[in-house]
């Protein structure tokens, strides 16, 4: 059994000072010291799924992580990354025509279900072969959608404890949603056991 690491909405909109949903959290401080170091003294990979916020959106009025702008730009070391989903609602089912694409009017949010199986096929592998271990923001929304739409097909995923926040910023916050709800889609990790699986 391998372990995939998936990165969910790392972006400037939400990870650094200055981004329309900034707040601080200490998953950012963790992962920029701690996690993208040991992956890149390792030779260890990402897999990014990253969000499109630009309307039209329907249910959802606001506007972020806009292809072409700061906003949109990943914290995770390129060299890190082995592929990349982008997304256009909470869950990554939803995607969108010239998603992540700048300067280009998108389409509507639509759910790709086809797309995502094979980004999934080709980059995580099968549910028998591999465990994704989920880190990033924020943990009650896309990564709490992310480990439904995984569980649901099979996979057993991880939560990096120390890589998740609560989109508040509170630990106390972080620790009510790893309790529960994600209890019910995924188990939680802690660094210290997770690392001398990954080598």
């Amino acid at each position: 059994m391998r372990y995939e690491l998936i990165a969910i909405d790392l972006q400037n909109d939400f990870a650094t000072e200055g981004g329309k949903h900034y707040k601080s959290r200490a998953c950012i401080g963790f992962l920029k010291q701690e996690l993208f170091p040991f992956l890149q003294e390792n030779n260890l990979n990402i897999n990014e799924i990253v969000s499109d916020y630009r309307q039209p959106r329907p249910g959802d009025r606001g506007v972020g992580c806009t292809p072409g702008e700061w906003s949109y730009e990943s914290i995770v070391p390129e060299e890190l990354v082995k592929s990349t989903w982008i997304k256009c609602m909470n869950s990554p089912l939803w995607t969108r025509d010239n998603a992540g694409i700048a300067d280009v009017e998108p389409g509507l949010p639509r759910q790709d279900v086809e797309g995502f199986t094979n980004w999934l096929n080709e980059n995580i592998g099968s549910p028998e072969d591999s465990t994704p271990v989920l880190f990033g923001l924020t943990a009650d929304c896309c990564v709490l959608s992310t480990a439904q739409e995984l569980n649901w097909r099979a996979y057993y995923p991880l939560i990096l404890k120390e890589g998740v926040d609560h989109y508040s910023g509170k630990s106390e916050d972080t620790e009510t949603v790893l309790k529960s709800p994600m209890s019910n889609w995924a188990d939680v990790i802690e660094w210290n056991d997770l690392k001398g699986k990954l080598i």
